[in-house]
């Protein structure tokens, strides 16, 4: 994944807006298949209550999409790539506290990528009723989201290619359906003023809660950036423009349609197919069809990057991630296609109707934005920003995504409570992982190499131990040079002496910047024991054992170190000698006295682990020449205990 690959995702081009069109813009483009129609539910037409929703959802996509997330958020991209978890990976070094942030904004961003492919094909398909009002919808919308998600394993660069002229037609037919209906009613154009917004929310009946179904029109917001470096923040931009102003006018063809009915109830109406011409429904819902499963493709693609994130973070279990093609960006995540999948049949199966998971939507999705304004705050401090600026963003954002919140809050008891659930079990993984990881770390025994290469020396002389490898290779977390784990000595020299003639120390070191590739060798002893360091970013893929052998290979080209076999036999034809990894895997002793808290956490810890990808196959060794042996895990050793010999 080379630079030239990141300047071509990031370079203007109306291929790359077009590919823009088909990743990026899915959940927040079909909007207008259920926002209208959830604003006037249950509720008679006035002009107020049409004038002030269209208000609000120009306010809303004005200052929370366009400003917040085009303009100011996209700047914060680290090395092109954008998402929650690297706009904490900026800014970890001066507040690494915020982890916990990032990861409720995550989480919640993953329940959103449940909830979005079922709540967009459903409002799709349910437009067939108008056709025929006794189809069956659930088994279609299943088929669909089953066919989504097989096709994930191809990459988003493909899929983008399919469906950005797809994307390009729904947009231009929300356009012209939107100014075809204007024209009737050409003074809808007045509800652009923010008056109306402000008459809805504080004189219309209950106006403040239509906010939870307003916050519908920018719920695909945070996919703008999460997928930033699938396609680059200038064709985002770019495109936006475009983008916008289809959705305004479609928002703007809804309303003066839906005041045809002013004093009438038409919940069971949806004004979107309201707009279309008998002749072109069947082809309009087609489109639309499409265009929902694209909407599910944003959020899709931007949960294998938080999946990604997550893991080169550890916050997230070693899970296998693929990547389907050499475009920089472009992975796929199995286990998290598979996980998604499953969720999104079950909100399907329990919904069951697009109307029912409306109740769903937006709960989740307003935390994440509010974690973004707490980590983009800090970001912005970081950049050096002016005090006031900071100070202003904050206000102006905790106010209108608070003020989102609160209203989405009523969801809650109607089907609210499913995207928090499934946030929370996001969230419970993270954390668990998280704080595992960190209480297996914290009292890890690192002794002193330097004390140790006597011993080593003499071991790799004594012909009395049978040679366990030519080169024999351990994996290390210290970040001294002169350090190592206590249980690499032990298994070196007391579980079973391991004699060998070179001994290889390497230490692999996640970088801030998502695409470092770099590596520093240490000669501790020459031709006895050497340390490597590779310095790897968070999006790159860890195959350790790749590395290490170009590693290798440098070394010997060098004349810095012969690996040539050592056996006498093998040594005269200049065969290389054989190369043995050793990977402790740690498991946890019975010899600990732990507080419930992490006691919990540490079970729940290695429960996920037996779950999660090997560390040989997370680091990419060749199983063939890897030996794993198992340690006890000492955290909180038993003090107090009372043992009395007896004697006869």
């Amino acid at each position: 994944m080379s630079e030239n690959h990141h300047n071509q995702v990031s370079k203007l081009s109306l291929a790359g807006m077009l590919v823009t069109l088909g990743i990026i813009y899915g959940d927040i483009g079909t909007s207008p298949l259920y926002v209208m129609k959830a604003i006037v539910a249950d509720k008679v037409i006035t002009k107020d209550l049409v004038y002030g929703g269209l208000s609000c959802i120009f306010w809303t996509l004005t200052l929370q999409t366009t400003i917040k997330y085009v303009i100011i958020t996209l700047r914060a991209d680290n090395n092109g790539e954008g998402g929650i978890f690297s706009l904490y990976a900026l800014i970890r070094r001066r507040r690494p506290k915020l982890i916990f942030p990032a990861i409720v904004g995550g989480c919640a961003l993953l329940a959103d990528g449940v909830i979005t492919p079922p709540i967009s094909v459903s409002s799709a398909i349910e437009g067939l009723r108008i056709l025929n009002p006794d189809i069956p919808t659930i088994p279609i919308v299943l088929t669909i989201i089953t066919i989504l998600f097989v096709i994930q394993r191809v990459g988003t660069s493909i899929v983008g290619k399919a469906f950005g002229p797809i994307m390009f037609v729904w947009f231009g037919m929300l356009a012209v359906l939107g100014i075809s209906s204007m024209s009737a009613h050409p003074q809808i154009l007045h509800a652009l003023n923010p008056y109306y917004a402000y008459n809805l929310l504080y004189n219309y009946p209950e106006g403040y809660w239509l906010l939870g179904a307003v916050f519908l029109c920018t719920t695909g917001a945070e996919a703008l950036y999460s997928d930033l470096g699938h396609c680059g923040k200038h064709n985002i931009r770019v495109s936006w423009i475009f983008v916008k102003t289809t959705l305004v006018l479609n928002y703007l063809g809804q309303g003066a349609y839906i005041l045809q009915f002013e004093g009438q109830d038409i919940t069971k109406m949806n004004p979107f197919f309201g707009l279309m011409p008998d002749w072109f429904l069947l082809s309009g819902i087609a489109i639309a069809t499409l265009a929902a499963v694209i909407a599910s493709q944003a959020l899709i693609s931007g949960s294998f990057t938080l999946i990604s994130e997550a893991l080169r973070l550890n916050v997230w279990p070693k899970v296998s991630i693929k990547y389907p093609s050499e475009a920089k960006g472009q992975l796929y995540v199995p286990s998290a296609n598979w996980l998604l999948w499953a969720g999104c049949v079950g909100i399907v199966l329990y919904f069951k109707e697009s109307s029912n998971m409306e109740a769903a939507y937006g709960l989740a999705i307003t935390i994440a934005m509010l974690m973004t304004t707490i980590l983009l705050a800090n970001y912005l401090r970081k950049i050096n920003a002016p005090r006031w600026f900071v100070s202003i963003i904050l206000l102006v954002y905790i106010s209108i995504e608070g003020s989102f919140l609160l209203a989405n809050l009523q969801k809650f008891p109607h089907g609210g409570w499913v995207s928090v659930i499934i946030s929370l079990g996001f969230i419970l993984v993270m954390w668990v992982w998280f704080k595992g990881r960190k209480i297996k770390n914290r009292l890890t025994e690192f002794v002193n190499l330097k004390k140790y290469l006597p011993i080593l020396h003499e071991l790799s002389n004594d012909q009395s131990v049978p040679k366990y490898a030519t080169h024999l290779v351990f994996l290390t977390s210290a970040d001294h040079l002169m350090e190592v784990e206590n249980k690499v000595i032990y298994s070196i020299l007391q579980k079973q002496p391991k004699r060998a003639d070179i001994y290889w120390f390497l230490h692999i070191h996640v970088d801030d910047q998502p695409y470092t590739m770099q590596y520093k060798v240490d000669i501790v002893v020459p031709q006895d024991v050497i340390k490597v360091e590779f310095k790897l970013g968070f999006r790159v893929e860890q195959k350790i054992n790749f590395y290490f052998r170009k590693v290798v290979e440098e070394l010997m080209k060098n004349g810095e170190v012969d690996v040539t076999s050592r056996y006498a036999s093998l040594n005269k034809q200049n065969i290389t000698g054989d190369f043995r990894f050793v990977v402790l895997k740690r498991h946890l002793s019975n010899e600990n006295e732990l507080s419930l808290y992490e006691r919990l956490i540490m079970d729940g810890y290695f429960l996920l682990d037996k779950f999660s990808l090997s560390e040989e196959k997370a680091f990419g060794l060749d199983t063939s020449s890897v030996t794993v042996e198992k340690v006890p895990m000492v955290i909180a050793p038993v003090k107090d205990f009372k043992l009395k010999r007896i004697y006869k």
